[in-house]
């Protein structure tokens, strides 16, 4: 059996090695090593622990509505500060009803908006376009909130509002009187709101498509809609989940804005034209008069309700994006 070959060095003489003698580290390597994990490891556990202390707080500070009411406080219609009688149920309705409304008008026209700059969006126009979206992101809640109220509420009220009902009256959607300021409108401008953030991020996520697979996409015949729907979206769908769920999370949260135009009335509507109430809207609007404790820890609890509604929503996104991919990343299926 032959000798294993030896190590060469720069002058081409073989050097000899010693079993067993391994080199190691300079102290101060390891040291740092060591100190550059546990800095590391800290930074992980302490967004655990925010989380963890936020939850601690808002229960704490909710106990006394907790105890009042129980889990009735989530089921219950009836919010009167005057009798002391308290139940979230409308305003939990009107943030799922207006956030998921503004989903379903962002992001088909996010993803287009993505997929144009990326694919098919001439060079000239790229940058100017992109610079559009980061600046609709940057502007505050407050001002999308006064637009609203000038611009937007007017346009309802007047054209939008009234053919909706004309046409679509009978499904129960569009029922009642064009006020221009509801459900409705508040969807309208979070949609207007979360649309930069989705499509943002969904256009980062289409330019970190390898470009063979756009190649090998054309190569075997595919058109130009085909090649972005088999090899771009395809290989990018989960992380457009990902983009879809930091805006559903923005458009849970929004305050201002929304509370601006969706009337603030504490009522279960079916149609989308009237007015309703969400949880961030009630906590801006009746906090400061708050006077028993009662109805200071009903609406600490309102925020609880909030913070378990978030929680709910990003497991249910992470479950969707388990059963996208299944575990594994995505790949292009030739058809």
């Amino acid at each position: 059996m032959s000798e294993p070959a030896l190590p060469v060095g720069q002058s081409g003489i073989r050097l000899s090695v010693v079993p067993g003698l391994k080199r190691k580290p300079p102290r101060s390597s390891r040291a740092a090593d060591v100190v550059f994990r546990y800095g590391m490891l800290l930074c992980a556990l302490s967004l655990l622990a925010v989380v963890g202390l936020i939850a601690a707080q808002l229960v704490l500070h909710s106990r006394l509505s907790l105890q009042q009411f129980g889990w009735k406080f989530f089921t219950s219609e009836s919010w009167d500060p005057v009798s002391g009688d308290f139940g979230a149920l409308p305003f939990i309705y009107g943030t799922l009803v207006s956030s998921f409304l503004a989903l379903a008008l962002a992001v088909p026209l996010s993803v287009g908006v993505a997929v144009f700059i990326t694919e098919m969006c001439p060079r000239v126009l790229r940058a100017p376009l992109s610079f559009a979206v980061e600046l609709l992101a940057a502007i505050p809640s407050v001002i999308y909130g006064l637009w609203a109220i000038f611009v937007l509420a007017p346009i309802l009220r007047v054209q939008v509002e009234p053919w909706l009902a004309q046409r679509f009256g009978w499904t129960g959607l569009f029922e009642g009187p064009p006020y221009g300021i509801g459900m409705l409108a508040a969807g309208v401008i979070l949609a207007i709101m979360i649309v930069p953030i989705i499509a943002s991020i969904t256009r980062e996520v289409l330019t970190a498509v390898p470009q063979n697979q756009r190649e090998a996409a054309l190569s075997l015949g595919a058109t130009r809609w085909e090649m972005i729907r088999v090899g771009v979206l395809r290989n990018a769908r989960t992380g457009i989940v990902g983009a879809v769920i930091l805006g559903l999370g923005r458009a849970l949260g929004e305050t201002m804005a929304v509370t601006m135009v969706i009337g603030n009335v504490p009522n279960i509507s079916r149609s989308l034209l009237a007015p309703g109430y969400t949880l961030a809207s009630v906590i801006a609007n009746e906090f400061t008069e708050a006077t028993g404790n009662l109805y200071l820890s009903a609406l600490i609890e309102i925020g609880l309700a909030l913070f378990l509604i978030t929680i709910m929503v990003n497991m249910l996104a992470r479950l969707l994006v388990w059963s996208t991919t299944r575990g594994v990343p995505a790949r292009v299926h030739a058809q």
